[in-house]
């Protein structure tokens, strides 16, 4: 069925239902199914994709503390041994970063080592379209990866959107679709329906058995009546979610305020495949620490841990964890050497956090090289779209190829 927002407007029913439905609803009932998607892939798995937003610092996250070169490029920013919290004899995660070590620990989270793009922009804005297109080679491309996803698995005849942007920053761009309905949300409850809406000119009939038939009207107004039904159904679901107890002990961070929102969408199982959730407030963003680093990133880092580790505790009371693949990124790494105002510069190469009940614990890759340096930065040793191949194709269950635009080696992240 093909039908322009002017039809569907003209129909009587357009400002009807937007005002009635919530924003991810009413667009999907504006846009109706001109989409040409293709069938959802026949596996619940969800992807939870964190964006550390200014260039989190990889060599303060986890930390080559037994190499000199780390102590002697980085005298007031440094670690020693006897502060982190060892993961061999010579890395340790940062000493703000118990819980994500507890996680590791419990072979939930994988750390992949010298992740990037070859040949990185080192500017913010060059760097982030980088990781959120997935396309350095195109510049000039509209759409993001995580909306390419979303219309891949994105079917009309099923209602629900199934990528959501949790946060109140404007959406990353690389939610940017060419057809499917993205919503924004900063609570679970954004996506409950507010009042009933019955649809005008509506008529219910009555077949000889006395059971309700199929409602009078165009194919477009069933289409309308169907997608109200569902809006309510879910919107149900997320109630019933909202009305029990429990939901997890969470600490009082906006980060953890998030993905206890995307856990209970979790919980509420009404579609979603995929969530975007921020750290660091959009724009240049939190983690770009030039300055006075140390104290700002210890902040950043024990909010980081604290809240993926109540999140992983929260869906393993309900034995979900299973289900969730958790993965962080940044638009680039930092520089080893520090600078004079006790900061560093853009870098490269960094980590790459996965966390999720089948994910393959461990460290992927040897440490980058803390002598050959590009530019003061560690080089990159797997490039960034590997992982996305990993996660589209054995995660998600997608066509990595017709995403991404091109064919790259998955790397060896999750458990069968």
């Amino acid at each position: 069925m093909n039908c322009t927002r002017r039809d569907f407007l003209q129909t009587g029913l357009g400002s009807a239902v937007l005002a009635s439905l919530p924003g991810a609803f009413g667009g999907v009932l504006a846009r109706t199914a001109a989409a040409a998607a293709q069938p959802p892939a026949e596996r619940d798995t969800v992807l939870v994709v964190l964006q550390l937003t200014g260039g989190n610092d990889g060599l303060n996250t986890v930390i080559p503390y037994a190499h000199d070169e780390y102590a002697r490029r980085r005298p007031t920013l440094r670690f020693a041994a006897g502060e982190v919290h060892k993961i061999d004899d010579e890395l340790g995660f940062h000493p703000r970063m118990e819980a994500l070590w507890r996680v590791y620990q419990q072979g939930h989270l994988q750390i992949i080592q010298g992740v990037g793009s070859p040949g990185a922009d080192r500017s913010h804005e060059g760097a982030m379209r980088i990781w959120h297109t997935a396309s350095p080679e195109r510049p000039q491309m509209q759409t993001g990866w995580l909306g390419r996803a979303a219309d891949a698995c994105w079917n009309p005849q099923a209602y629900d959107a199934p990528v959501v942007f949790v946060g109140p920053i404007a959406p990353p761009f690389a939610l940017n679709a060419e057809t499917a309905v993205i919503p924004a949300v900063t609570a679970a409850g954004d996506l409950t329906l507010q009042s009933r809406w019955d649809s005008p000119g509506h008529r219910r009939a009555t077949s000889a058995s006395g059971e309700a038939a199929e409602p009078v009207g165009s194919p477009l107004l069933r289409y309308v009546r169907q997608c109200a039904s569902r809006a309510g159904a879910n919107s149900k679901r997320i109630q019933r979610v909202l009305a029990s107890s429990g939901g997890g002990d969470y600490p009082s961070f906006t980060l953890a305020g998030h993905l206890q929102t995307v856990a209970r969408l979790i919980r509420a199982d009404i579609g979603i495949r995929i969530v975007l959730v921020e750290l660091g407030g959009g724009g240049i963003g939190g983690f770009d620490n030039h300055a006075n680093q140390k104290g700002n990133h210890c902040a950043l880092l024990g909010q980081l841990s604290e809240s993926i580790g109540a999140f992983v505790g929260d869906l393993q009371r309900d034995k979900t964890l299973d289900r969730v693949l958790l993965m962080t990124f940044s638009e680039f790494g930092r520089t080893l050497p520090e600078n004079g105002r006790r900061g560093t510069g853009h870098g490269a190469g960094a980590v790459t956090l996965l966390v999720g009940g089948r994910v393959k614990g461990g460290l992927t890759g040897s440490h980058p090289s803390l002598t050959d340096l590009e530019d003061g930065a560690l080089r990159v040793q797997y490039d960034f779209r590997r992982v996305y191949a990993a996660i589209l194709d054995g995660w998600l269950g997608l066509d990595s190829r017709a995403i991404l635009g091109a064919s790259f080696e998955p790397l060896d992240i999750v458990r069968a």
